[in-house]
């Protein structure tokens, strides 16, 4: 175990426990873990936490204040006497905490910054059709994302992956990136400097569910984009009505383009063999996996099974 730095972490995603693992494999001195409290989850369940179960099996302290300026919090943080903290997804940092160490404080961000600064940088960067991204390593400042930058890490990003498949790519690739950042800052290699902002930032608000509604009018791209971008958080969604009058709700998380030319009008749904596709400008959008609204995930052919007999129509 490295002696120095002596580490405070601070996340509270799955995400997050991607670097606190490979820190803690790199056998750096971990004193302390700060996570969001417990809350319930889902009916008769409680969350789990997976920060707090990493911090728990390796016998690490552990704080989950509601209120990081609490002064009870305060007192047993600031007795830990920090080197360094490293934030990992997780709300924003006080002024009171992040200048405390005397090697500083910094956090991951999956992305390129400047841009996609905000709550869902994965998701927007699929949604808006880009080829390459990566994380960045920054000083906590007063502001969000906003701070110098220390390292920044490049990736692709696949035609086909999905939000799901790039956070876990880039939890990896992030917790190496912590990794090589802690050990820059104790060699003193590492010299932060401002993000440079050269035009619009594009940026990366939190997403709400009407942000997943998908406008059949778009086009192709712009609605695979959203699919694989909101694919599996939030949800691309559509709402449907049979001829009964029914209306319900369809959340794509998989799905194929297919250009074509046709003649049908925009939202036409097509139910072949098998396979559901709904028409657009410039072909057909072909769902391979969705969830009708109260119930499970399924591939579409077993959707389709439960459709028989039935008429429907997009509501747009």
């Amino acid at each position: 175990m490295k002696k120095y730095p002596k580490i405070v972490f601070m996340g509270s995603s799955s995400f997050s426990v991607v670097s606190l693992e490979e820190i803690l494999r790199k056998k750096y001195n971990v004193i302390g873990v700060v996570t969001a409290p417990d809350h319930p989850s889902g009916r008769k369940q409680k969350s789990k936490f997976s920060v707090k179960e990493c911090a728990i099996q390796n016998n690490l302290a552990l704080l989950q204040p509601t209120n990081l300026q609490n002064t009870d919090f305060l007192e047993v943080f600031l007795s830990w006497k920090a080197d360094l903290i490293v934030v990992v997804s997780f709300r924003k940092i006080p002024k009171c905490i992040w200048e405390i160490p005397p090697l500083g404080s910094f956090n991951l961000h999956a992305s390129l910054l400047p841009n996609y600064r905000g709550a869902a940088p994965i998701q927007w960067s699929i949604m808006n059709g880009e080829k390459e991204t990566g994380v960045s390593t920054l000083l906590l400042n007063d502001k969000i994302d906003t701070g110098e930058l220390l390292l920044q890490r490049k990736t692709f990003i696949g035609p086909k992956e999905t939000a799901g498949d790039l956070y876990q790519r880039l939890a990896n690739i992030g917790a190496n990136a912590v990794i090589d950042t802690i050990q820059g800052i104790i060699e003193n290699k590492i010299k932060p400097k401002p993000q440079a902002i050269n035009g619009t930032i594009k940026k990366a608000p939190k997403l709400f569910h009407r942000d997943g509604k998908i406008n059949w009018k778009d086009s192709i791209e712009t609605i695979y984009n959203k699919i694989r971008g909101l694919s599996p958080f939030l949800g691309a969604w559509t709402q449907l009505m049979d001829n009964s009058g029914k209306k319900w709700k369809l959340k794509i998380y998989y799905a194929n383009c297919i250009r074509e030319k046709h003649d049908l009008t925009v939202g036409n749904i097509l139910i072949e063999n098998k396979y559901m596709k709904v028409s657009i400008k410039e072909g057909y959008i072909s769902i391979v996996e969705a969830q009708i609204e109260g119930k499970r995930r399924i591939p579409v052919k077993d959707i389709i099974n439960g459709m028989q007999g039935k008429n429907y129509t997009i509501i747009t």
